[in-house]
């Protein structure tokens, strides 16, 4: 009948279906987390349920904003006038301390406010000044923290709803202290076995807890030390705050396994679960029972109203008036210590020494019981059932109100400054409004607390409040009441409304729980029955109330505990949640700033290693070097020593040669009187010195001395065969050092020779040649006395020492024959040169070559001649072609009938070029020229041979002038005045061009910025401000900026660098009108310009340091999925956040990657190791993957990087699988064909459907070289050709594995290739331009070799063409390196009838070596040109010019030449140096408001 009952009142049906229960159980079971007790408010008194105030919140702004100073009295000073006196007072009604720690048990068991609120706000707690516990120093500055409680996040948004706090356990009196708020808490306190609650060891004690269970660990006060030791799972979270509290759980415990035990006997059959729900009905049945109409009246000391059934429209739900007055009204009853029965019903205040103390103190060394033993608990228990516990007055011990336990750093707090700060959290009303809730007298005038307190408190307390009664708060009211009225009309308000609003109340008669018997059994069932069954104590022996303590109940205590009786307590100290992490912390971020250091050393190793495999594979390409001995040469004490070999040769030259067979040096031995050689006579005997008088002399280190032994004995021999003196002598290897004259020492004694030479000739003051000391006055006396040998005087004139110029020019200088030019040789050639005419001038040279000495230059002597010149230009000219010209010469004098020429002929000869012979000078290399701060003597020739394009010339378009001539022409008064404006304007002309030039890429480079800025300052913004509040941004307000905006960054940024690496696509929209806006060919620039950006934003360590110091509650609000707050308040260390958690090993991983990426991307890697670049570049996909990985942890938002990662993801997805179609089609090569310089030239087959442009690159990898590595080359083939071609210059160990491939010698197959592209740049635009200037220095003319191809072919086929002119400037070395763009031009020069394309070509390695011969080359090449329309050195109609292009006269020029052209299109691909050049001519006359120059580059 009442399951039947039960089953009507319940409109949900809700009756648990228990497996293997349903025999047993024919009852509601009542939830753990206390939803559903009322079936039509189902929430009332659940977890989480809110507090019901009884009066409206007394809150400051009548919201949320809690009373604080100066509207209320400071909480410390307020405790310290109320709470003050002495203790040892008993109570009034022999109140047990028993009592008082179960009525704080049964607090535990309804109630539950202590979980900090998030976002975490404080109220701390002010100390006054010269505290005597908290600031005795009298500082000023001590403020115990003190955090607010959990809230309601829907209310304190306004007066109509004002902040309400929240019970985090159940507020019925169900057992949750026992069993726990929550069924899966419950299942992890069970055993189920025997329907018992787990236990330790023993079985009388619960389980130590493993974490399974959020059990409070406050910190131990006197050490702030925490951990597990000595806690255990309970049913409440407080269960173990202190060890009395944890005795009575522990007592609680002990009953339920007591009653399953018994119900086990007496129920077979029963299994685990219907012997745990019996047994947890019968626990709370006597719970309530004992609470109600045992220790309530106790408490209380007023009898309980008879239950008279439930009420179900009754709120039971706890007041915040009952949270703050029940705790404080018990508050004041306990006691300074605890007796602890001695197990023979007997206490002493003594202990033996080495046994702990029968009294406890409140606020002990530690508050929890350290590793409790039965024993432990049986004597708190039982010594607490007979503790007359402190008056129910307004005094609170020092234990409590100096000595409780500390919040967060401070391991000490007031607890009755800390209940004031809480009774302000709740907005409790005055005492006034209290008083007259409950129907009480207000109080009218301070005495009507009299006369029970003494006169100084009331004083003291009325001074606080400004002697106004209406102002007095509830809770030091309540405390100064003589009979604590207004807290027992709370307190009984409370429990009577709990009893009858609960529809599991034991005495229910219609919830079907008990029979009317058992629930009388339940009735009489007593506390004292409870401990008599779960500790050793006989029955007998405890007394029958254990509640109260009645004279001649058994073993009273000896005397009423005070403070002073017991130990003093620790003083409060102030926890470094940091300290011993500064040193670690430190380490780690500097290990983390080396990262890029560590990435450079890494790609440093690789690099050598690279080039080491280069050097071999060269060296196995390069001819064979037979090395007789090998040594270490030692250049100097600050210079590395390098490995070389030494090869004695039998025309008694000693060569040195370096690891790849070059000769490094050349030692005459013949031209010694003896050969003096000095060896080291210590550390080892390795060193030898081989004395060289007129050059530096050779140190040798060998590395052993059998070595050097073996080299003696060979050059003995050698010296012998040659009829060579050998003179030895030994030093120590320290004064062997000093003695050598290093390479070094010769320089700076031929500076000194020059030096001097060139002040004598020229006529310098010998203050500007500079004054000497004694000292280098000497050195200066031994530099004119130094002779120069053949190298020394071939190199000081940048020329090879075995050049046919050389010889002849050393034999003529070299009066006395000696092989050495002395002082005053070099002076007499040097003064010819400088000072003298041109018939002086081309004396010296009829001299120089006339070998036979017969006064006549025969056509074999000027054909030798003609062929020292050319020499500089590697020989370029055939013997034929040199024949030609000389006849040519010849025969344009008028000397075709001769075969001999006079001087006068000579002279005669170069008639039309007398003005270049006369400004002919002697050029000397290195810093001996400019070394006395004068400028070279060459430089100013230099630009007469420079090419410039005179509008007004009848035949070609391109002439050769001189500098001054052209600046007459051009440089007109109305020219001028375009310079004549202020430097001001000037920058203002330079900017508006550099603004027309780079407009597109200012508008996305600002776009783009302005995104990513909204993107940080929206997130920034966000959590700073509009965030839902976590407090995060109160606890790391600038890290949050910063690590949120960043995020967001690197997001946008990471996600859309993708769209810069979508080639395809990039090459389709630079064909649209997009082309117009997006400057698409600076992608790889925008690219690396994102990529630094990013960089910028990676890496926010400064929030590991803060969370580091944050305490645990604060963390607990900021990462409720991470950390709960345990009441130990220690964060987690540094160490943690970055190594054991999701994001900071991710974020350490994405900086490594970063730090590989970036180091091996830069320009100087990328060219060493392509491979690595190539490698370390394909991390961008673990990259994205450890970004995901490191957003997905949501620590502290949901992910978004998918947000901005989705869309750019789909596109570069897409254009890479349209890649990866055509790299998998196997491509044949044709032909394949080895050319000078290193040049490799493929011809390819042209794939189906393969359309490109002029001056577009492709990315081939090469099937037999193996196919992950691809490499960009620019297509030389044009549009109209049927098969592709491409021209790989071998610089790195790809390009020359390559070219070994082709290479005659293996004989392989042609192979095949892989092809992606084609892709587009900047050049394929030169046909958008009316003019255009194409500007290619060395392997960089392939773009233009597919250009000038193009444009021909279309010009042939009258092809409607935007572009009318193309200048072509080649500068390179020599010809000879790309012979086969001199192919290509020949073709272009051929096909171009309607002449589009003027060449120019720059030969760069005849620039400032000896004048003279250039002069003469110069005077050959222009009659070659007039007579033949060709070039002496090409072959081509090509002006060929000899040194550096001024591109900033040629390009003034050209402003002239087509002044009806407003934008002219520059195109240069080469060195960086070359473009470089190119960019500053442009910059220099954009500043004109002539023709602008817009100018593309690529570098390689």
């Amino acid at each position: 009948q009442d399951e039947r009952e039960g089953e009507n009142e319940d409109p949900l049906g809700w009756v648990w279906s228990l497996p293997e229960a349903q025999e047993s159980i024919s009852w509601e079971v009542q939830r753990y987390d206390g939803w559903y007790n009322n079936l039509l408010h189902h929430s009332r008194g659940s977890v989480g349920a809110r507090l019901l105030r009884l009066l409206p919140a007394n809150y400051a702004d009548g919201v949320y904003k809690a009373l604080q100073e100066p509207h209320v009295p400071n909480a410390r000073e307020l405790s310290n006038a109320v709470a003050r006196g002495p203790s040892g007072l008993p109570s009034h009604r022999n109140t047990t301390t028993l009592a008082v720690f179960f009525g704080f048990h049964v607090l535990s068991d309804i109630l539950g406010t202590e979980k900090p609120g998030c976002p975490a706000e404080f109220l701390n707690i002010r100390i006054p000044p010269g505290d005597l516990v908290f600031d005795p120093a009298g500082t000023g500055d001590v403020v115990l923290p003190f955090q607010r409680i959990h809230w309601a996040m829907e209310t304190g948004q306004s007066p109509n709803s004002p902040r309400e706090q929240t019970n985090e356990v159940t507020g019925w009196l169900d057992g949750s202290s026992v069993y726990g708020p929550l069924n899966s808490w419950s299942d992890a306190l069970r055993s189920f076995s025997g329907g018992q609650l787990a236990s330790g060891p023993g079985g009388r004690i619960p389980r130590e807890t493993d974490g399974r269970v959020h059990m409070w660990k406050a910190l131990d006060p006197s050490t702030g030390q925490g951990g597990p030791q000595g806690i255990y799972d309970l049913g409440s979270a407080w269960g173990n705050e202190n060890r009395f509290l944890q005795a009575v759980s522990i007592a609680w415990f002990r009953y339920h396994n007591h009653l399953a035990v018994a119900l086990a006997q007496g129920h077979l059959t029963w299994s685990d679960e219907d012997l745990f729900q019996h047994t947890r009905k019968r626990v709370i049945a006597t719970f309530q029972s004992i609470v109600m109409y045992e220790w309530l009246p106790t408490l209380l000391g007023t009898q309980v109203p008879e239950y008279e059934g439930y009420q179900q429209h009754l709120d039971p739900s706890l007041s915040p008036e009952f949270v703050a007055a029940a705790g404080q009204f018990l508050a004041t009853m306990v006691p300074p210590g605890v007796y602890k029965s001695s197990g023979l019903w007997g206490y002493s205040m003594s202990s033996p020494p080495g046994e702990e103390s029968l009294a406890l103190p409140i606020s002990p060394q530690s508050p929890r019981l350290q590793q409790a033993k039965e024993v432990d608990v049986d004597n708190l228990l039982l010594g607490m059932s007979s503790q007359i516990a402190e008056r129910e007055d307004n005094i609170v011990v020092e234990d409590l109100q100096d000595y409780w336990y500390g919040p967060l750093k401070y391991s000490r707090t007031d607890y009755v400054a800390s209940c004031l700060q809480r009774g302000r959290d709740l907005g409790l009303p005055t005492y006034n409004q209290a008083r007259e809730r409950f129907g009480l007298e207000p109080l009218q005038n301070w005495s009507d607390f009299a006369p029970h307190l003494e006169q100084q408190v009331l004083e003291k307390v009325a001074a606080l409040y400004a002697n106004n009664t209406a102002g007095l708060e509830l809770l030091p009211g309540g405390m100064l009441e003589a009979d604590g009225s207004l807290f027992s009309a709370i307190i009984l308000d409370q429990f009577v409304r709990l009893r009858d609003g609960d529809r599991f109340w034991f005495e229910n008669a219609k919830n079907g729980l008990f029979t009317v018997e058992e629930t009388r059994e339940i009735r009489n069932t007593t506390f004292h029955d409870v401990l008599a069954a779960v500790t050793y104590a006989d029955p007998t022996d405890l007394q029958p109330h254990v509640f109260v303590w009645s004279k001649g109940d058994p073993c009273p205590q000896p005397r009423q505990l005070t403070a002073q009786q017991l130990a003093n307590c620790t003083p409060m100290m102030v926890l470094d949640y940091f300290k011993g992490s500064g040193a670690g912390f430190g380490i780690t971020i500097v290990v983390l700033c080396c990262l890029p250091l560590v990435t450079l050393l890494v790609a440093w190793i690789v690099a050598i290693l690279r080039k080491r495999d280069f050097q071999k594979l060269q060296q196995k390409q390069g001819p064979s070097v037979q090395r007789e001995v090998t040594a270490m040469e030692w250049h100097g004490p600050k210079t590395d020593n390098s490995p070389v070999y030494i090869q004695l040769q039998a025309d008694e030259v000693l060569k040195v040669l370096d690891r790849t067979g070059s000769m490094l040096r050349s030692i005459s031995l013949k031209a010694h009187q003896r050969v003096e050689v000095v060896l080291s006579s210590n550390k080892g005997n390795k060193a030898l010195l081989l004395k060289s008088p007129k050059e530096y002399d050779l140190v040798l280190l060998f590395s052993e001395e059998a070595e050097r032994s073996n080299f003696i004995g060979k050059l003995q021999g050698y010296l012998k065969e040659s009829s060579l003196d050998l003179h030895m002598s030994e030093m120590k290897e320290q004064s062997l050092m000093k003695r050598a004259v290093t390479q070094e020492q010769r320089k700076q004694t031929l500076e000194t020779f020059f030096r001097h030479l060139f002040a004598q000739v020229l006529e310098i003051n010998r203050s500007d040649a500079g004054e000497l000391n004694f000292e280098s006055s000497q050195k200066a006396k031994e530099s004119l006395t130094c002779e120069l040998s053949r190298a020394e005087f071939a190199e000081a004139l940048g020329l090879k020492a075995h050049s046919m110029f050389v010889d002849s020019m050393f034999s003529l200088a070299d009066k006395d024959g000696n092989g050495y030019i002395s002082f005053r040789e070099f002076l007499d050639i040097l003064v010819v040169f400088m000072k003298g005419s041109s018939q002086e001038k081309s004396k010296v040279m009829f001299r120089m070559y006339d070998i036979d000495e017969n006064g006549f230059l025969s056509k074999k002597e000027f054909l030798r001649m003609l062929r020292s010149f050319i020499e500089i230009s590697n020989n370029c000219l055939s013997r034929d072609q040199a024949e030609q010209v000389t006849e040519s010469m010849f025969r344009a004098s008028g000397f075709q009938d001769r075969d001999e020429l006079t001087w006068e002929d000579f002279h005669y000869m170069l008639r039309d070029h007398d003005s270049e012979l006369r400004l002919t000078q002697l050029c000397i290399k290195g810093q001996w020229a400019g070394a006395l701060g004068h400028p070279r003597p060459c430089r100013q020739n230099l630009h007469n041979h420079a090419s410039f394009i005179r509008k007004k010339e009848p035949k070609s378009p391109a002439v050769f002038a001189r500098v001054n001539q052209y600046q007459l022409h051009l440089y007109t008064e109305a020219q001028r005045k375009k310079y004549e404006r202020n430097k001001v304007q000037q920058k203002i002309q330079e900017f508006k061009r550099f603004v027309e030039n780079y407009r597109r890429h200012i508008v996305c480079v600002v776009l783009f910025s302005a995104i990513t800025t909204g993107v940080f300052v929206e997130r920034a913004y966000y959590y700073a401000f509009a965030s839902p509040s976590t407090g995060i941004a109160q606890t790391t307000f600038v890290g949050i900026i910063i690590s949120r905006g960043s995020a967001a960054c690197i997001s946008f940024m990471f996600s859309y660098i993708l769209l810069t690496m979508c080639r395809n696509l990039i090459t389709v929209l630079r064909e649209t009108f997009l082309n117009h806006y997006i400057p698409f060919d600076a992608a790889v620039d925008f690219h690396r310009w994102v990529a630094m950006a990013a960089l910028i934003f990676s890496g926010h360590i400064v929030n590991v340091y803060i969370f580091s110091v944050t305490p645990l509650s604060v963390l607990s609000c900021l990462f409720s999925n991470v950390f709960v707050d345990d009441g130990s308040q220690l964060p987690k260390k540094y160490y943690w956040w970055f190594f054991q958690t999701i994001p900071g090993m991710t974020g350490l991983l994405l900086l490594v990657i970063l730090a590989v990426m970036y180091v091996f991307a830069s320009h100087h890697f990328r060219r060493v190791s392509f491979q690595g670049f190539w490698i370390t570049h394909h991390l961008y996909m673990l990259l994205y993957v450890l970004v995901i990985i490191h957003g997905s942890y949501a620590l502290i938002q949901q992910p978004r990087f998918h947000i901005y990662f989705i869309i750019p993801a789909l596109i570069y997805s897409a254009d890479k699988l349209f890649s990866l179609s055509r790299k998998k089609v196997e491509i044949s090569v044709v032909k394949a064909e080895l050319l000078p310089s290193g040049v490799t030239h493929l011809q390819f087959q042209r794939p189906q459907d393969f359309d490109y442009k002029s001056g577009q690159w492709v990315r081939i990898a090469c099937v037999a070289l193996g196919t992950t590595e691809y490499h960009p080359f620019t297509l030389t083939s044009a549009p109209h050709e049927d098969t592709l071609s491409l021209h790989i210059r071998a610089v790195g160990p790809w390009t020359t594995r390559l070219r070994e491939l082709y290479s005659p010698e293996t004989s392989v197959a042609m192979g095949c290739l892989y092809l992606d592209g084609p892709f587009g740049e900047g050049h394929q635009e030169w046909n958008k331009f009316k003019v255009s200037v194409l500007v290619g220095g060395g392997i960089g003319v392939t773009p233009f070799a597919s250009i000038l191809k193009d444009l021909v072919f279309k010009s042939s086929i009258s092809s409607k063409l935007q572009c009318k002119k193309i200048y072509f400037i080649w500068v390179t070395r020599t010809q000879r390196q790309f012979e086969w763009l001199a192919d290509i031009i020949r073709e272009v020069e051929e096909a171009d009838r309607n002449s589009l394309v003027s060449v120019h070509i720059y030969i760069t390695q005849l620039a400032e070596k000896f004048d003279l011969r250039t002069t003469m080359l110069y005077i050959c090449e222009r009659h070659f040109q007039k007579v033949l329309n060709k070039s002496l050195f090409t072959g081509l109609r090509a002006i060929t010019h000899f040194g550096r292009p001024p591109f900033v006269p040629f390009f003034s020029s050209l402003q002239e030449v087509h002044r009806e052209v407003q934008k002219i299109g520059v195109f240069s691909c080469g060195p960086p140096g070359m473009t470089k050049s190119v960019e500053k001519a442009c910059q220099q006359l954009n500043k004109k408001d002539q023709t602008y120059f817009a100018h593309h580059y690529e570098n390689f």
